[in-house]
């Protein structure tokens, strides 16, 4: 009988595994791939990238987290949005913004400690690669790079059968959103 050539993922996966780190390292970086995997051919993203450093202080991230590029804005404050439907704006004319993405597993527990400890040693926004915004519009009152409500991640949760859900998670209370 003859053994099953791995999948195109599971490939993707060991390709991008570093050399040299523990297995509890391999298993977060693994996450990490398989996440930037399913946001690069499912969800359109675009200038994906892992993070095993903090920007902010360039020690190593409690996790590695994943940056990158989403084919539409993925949240709209609600100052935003106020100041969109003066202008009659559409939410598809306004550009995307560079997103954090934390991938996490189902089982793991997470606490407000560690989501602190995540918020604590990231930026606002992630590093730019190479970015190249269209002709959109920015309503944004402080300009290119100023976001409002603070620090926020996108929290991917992958399942055992490899199914991911995506959570808006803010560093601390934002208000909700008109309807």
């Amino acid at each position: 009988m003859e053994v099953p050539q791995p999948s195109a993922l599971t490939s993707y996966i060991e390709a991008s595994k570093p050399t040299g780190i523990h297995a509890q390292e391999s298993h977060h970086h693994a996450l990490a791939a398989q996440v930037l995997h399913n946001l690069q051919y499912q969800h359109d993203w675009s200038q994906l990238q892992i993070h095993t450093q903090s920007p902010e202080s360039g020690k190593t991230l409690p996790k590695p987290l994943v940056s990158g590029l989403p084919p539409q804005r993925i949240y709209v404050h609600p100052d935003e949005q106020i100041e969109m439907l003066k202008l009659n704006v559409q939410e598809k004319d306004v550009a995307s913004e560079r997103e954090w993405v934390l991938p996490t597993h189902l089982r793991e527990t997470w606490s407000l400690r560690r989501f602190a400890e995540v918020f604590d040693a990231i930026n606002q926004l992630p590093p730019a690669r190479d970015q190249a915004a269209g002709q959109k519009h920015n309503i944004r009152r402080g300009g290119i790079g100023s976001r409002r409500g603070g620090k926020r991640v996108l929290l991917a949760t992958v399942g055992d059968d490899s199914t991911v859900v995506y959570y808006v998670v803010h560093d601390g209370i934002v208000k909700p959103r008109q309807n």
